[in-house]
């Protein structure tokens, strides 16, 4: 492919990425009257994009015959035509595919084009996204990371999802978003009363947000309607989104031992059946990559150049029952990460040759998260509140810090969310009940458009040492509106000359709140 031809401030601000419309001067198929064409409803996204390839996501509003370019311009010169894919009831007329064969360190422009099945000749207008591959040789590399979105009944207001737009004022490579990408189990109201006398007021609301998801296109709503805000389509449009699940996708808190037989908002009972229909719509509707050893896999690494690979955990899908969290070996009831998915950490950490390791785990793990919040009782993540040795989750986190330190694994890093406020912890084994591991960093973001709640206590068995904290005092509150300031996200730039690791806590008003430099362990 051709020299990158436009940068990428540029195309943020080009009518291609904010009326996700291409204006280039290609041309196109005959367009038939507005009212008969078919039409992309929610905008156009990127994901998982490694040196040489990237997936790339649509949906259109009626089966299509989706067509495909890809180039290294904006004006499509020299564009290299796709074999087209269709869409179909049977997704929800979404469609992803995998970008291949790209030049590492590049722009890409793809565009795509839609008509009818039932009456081909019927085009739509163009739809133009980008992204940039990742780097063969070092260069810099910025990426943001958050998570929670339009959680606890915030929704869609008049200014829209804020900090998604200040996210993309930065021009990440990607943005990682570390779980509870949707509230499947977060019923909203048109308005909502704020403790100041004021109004929320969801100024874009669906009925499918307005109960809990059970069937599965109930679940697909729930993507649906994040991408009917301004701001998420715009930073989709130009930058590349990456994947991870919590909890919310399907339901609060929810493990295998979930029961809602007492939870009238739920007509199907079932946690299987809620948990299968959710993975299937979160794979539908997001850009992540399939996995044929396991179709539905979440964790996975992407590899970003010589400076970076990213290791995606799954603290959800392998494990045990939520509970008290106090056993003394490891069972499968006790993990939280599976022993599958250990193996696969251990050795991908291994082998990798890339300068930071960046570890995005959708839950922090030395913080007390409860199970049930109100009586302050068992698991919910990895701690067990008893500032002990380890024990339930705590041991199989254990197993993998011994395994980071004995085998001279450096540069790791821990990016979490969840917790709905923005911190850094420093692990400290000489602060430890658990003391076999080396010290390591995990920074705290989110949410990037929820409540704000916090700030939980840390449980010392990996010596978590606090050393920032922003969340909401006593005189504030819980549940605090997204108006109300305190949205985060996370920037992790990382030096191509130095190989320096820099993280910025940030606020959706783009305050820089804390920032830290981090310096590479050298190999001897």
């Amino acid at each position: 492919m051709n020299k990158i031809s436009m940068t990428r401030r540029a195309f943020v601000t080009s009518a291609s990425a904010v009326g996700l419309v291409g204006a280039s001067g290609l041309a196109l198929p005959y367009y038939s009257r507005a009212n008969q064409r078919p039409a992309f409803t929610h905008g156009i996204q990127s994901g998982d994009v490694d040196a040489t390839s990237g997936m790339v996501w649509t949906r259109t509003d009626r089966p299509s015959r989706v067509m495909f370019e890809v180039s290294s311009t904006e004006n499509f010169a020299n564009a290299v035509r796709l074999a087209p894919l269709d869409t179909s009831p049977a997704s929800d007329y979404t469609v992803k595919r995998l970008l291949t064969d790209l030049a590492s360190d590049q722009d890409i422009f793809y565009r795509m084009v839609a008509a009818d099945l039932a009456d081909i000749n019927a085009v739509s207008e163009p739809i133009v996204g980008r992204f940039r591959t990742a780097p063969a040789s070092k260069r810099d590399i910025r990426f943001a990371w958050s998570g929670d979105t339009a959680g606890q009944g915030w929704g869609i207001d008049e200014t829209g999802m804020k900090t998604y737009a200040t996210i993309a004022k930065h021009t990440p490579d990607f943005f990682l978003h570390s779980g509870d990408t949707v509230y499947a189990d977060g019923a909203m109201k048109d308005e909502v009363d704020l403790p100041n006398g004021d109004k929320w007021k969801n100024t874009v609301l669906i009925d499918e947000k307005r109960k809990v998801a059970e069937t599965l296109d109930e679940y697909r709503a729930q993507w649906k309607y994040n991408m009917m805000d301004k701001n998420v389509l715009a930073l989709s449009a130009i930058c590349p989104t990456f994947y991870q699940w919590d909890d919310h996708e399907v339901l609060n808190n929810w493990s295998d031992s979930k029961d809602l037989t007492a939870d009238d908002r739920y007509t199907e009972k079932s946690i299987h059946v809620l948990a299968a229909r959710a993975a299937r719509a979160f794979h539908e509707m997001t850009t992540i990559r399939y996995e044929l050893s396991e179709p539905g896999r979440v964790y996975r690494k992407i590899a970003y150049g010589p400076l970076l690979d990213v290791f995606f955990l799954d603290m959800r899908s392998y494990r045990g029952p939520n509970g008290p969290d106090m056993q003394e070996t490891m069972t499968p009831q006790s993990r939280i990460l599976g022993e599958q998915q250990i193996k696969w950490l251990k050795r991908e950490l291994a082998n990798s040759n890339a300068t930071w390791k960046i570890i995005a785990a959708d839950m922090p793990l030395g913080l007390v998260v409860w199970n049930d919040g109100t009586k302050k009782v068992g698991a919910e993540a990895v701690s067990n509140g008893d500032n002990g040795p380890a024990k339930g989750r705590e041991l199989e986190i254990a197993h993998l810090l011994r395994y980071i330190k004995n085998a001279g694994i450096s540069n790791t890093v821990w990016l979490t969310a969840d917790v709905h406020y923005t911190a850094a912890h420093y692990y400290n084994p000489d602060k430890a009940q658990f003391q076999d591991f080396n010290p390591f960093w995990e920074f705290v973001s989110g949410p990037i458009h929820s409540g704000t709640f916090g700030p939980n206590g840390s449980d010392m068995t990996f010596g978590p040492e606090l050393k920032f904290i922003k969340a909401p005092t006593a005189e504030q509150g819980q549940n605090l509106p997204p108006s109300a300031g305190l949205q985060f996200f996370g920037l992790v730039d990382i030096d191509g000359a130095t190989e320096q690791l820099t993280v910025r806590l940030m606020d959706r008003d783009d305050s820089e709140l804390y920032k830290v430099t981090l310096d590479p362990v050298r190999s001897a």
